[in-house]
């Protein structure tokens, strides 16, 4: 069953660009989070969602907020995408597809399967999940405005 508002976050690993495994639900524990879901490293849209995160990175960091992305691409892969695009935010792999099932996105591109739908959720520092949106289809962006006023949310 996918993943619902209120819900926690389940205890999945993913891995760290150095290949090392990592709770989600300890690595956002006591601190409010974005997680965002995108289908793979290297493609148009997700080049611009992630810069358009990076672009706005020291909002999210004023409001107290960490940012990570998350893909079931290789650490490795992640790691040099993180690089080229000068991010300074996490990117996670989810190369096992733990987390992808766990929020019910895994969808196949173009006929190749075990990919993640693109996604953006918020969560609360108890590690809930506050609010959610999933894309219609892989290649929509997320509301920008809306994270951004969800994670405001959190402070009142």
């Amino acid at each position: 069953m996918a993943i619902q508002l209120g819900d926690s976050l389940p205890n999945v690993t993913v891995y760290n660009t150095s290949a090392e495994a990592v709770s989600l639900a300890q690595l956002v524990q006591n601190k409010p989070a974005v997680l965002l879901f995108f289908p793979a490293a290297h493609t148009r849209v997700c080049e611009k969602e992630l810069c358009t995160f990076r672009d706005g990175l020291a909002e999210y960091n004023q409001l107290g907020v960490e940012v990570y992305g998350l893909s079931v691409d290789t650490p490795w892969t992640l790691g040099a995408y993180a690089r080229a695009l000068g991010l300074a935010f996490p990117l996670l792999s989810d190369y096992n597809r733990e987390a992808t099932r766990a929020f019910g996105l895994e969808i196949s591109l173009r006929g190749l399967p075990g990919f993640s739908q693109r996604a953006a959720y918020v969560v609360d520092a108890t590690g809930r999940i506050a609010w959610a949106w999933v894309a219609e289809v892989p290649a929509q962006e997320p509301p920008y405005e809306e994270v951004v006023a969800a994670v405001k949310a959190l402070s009142v």
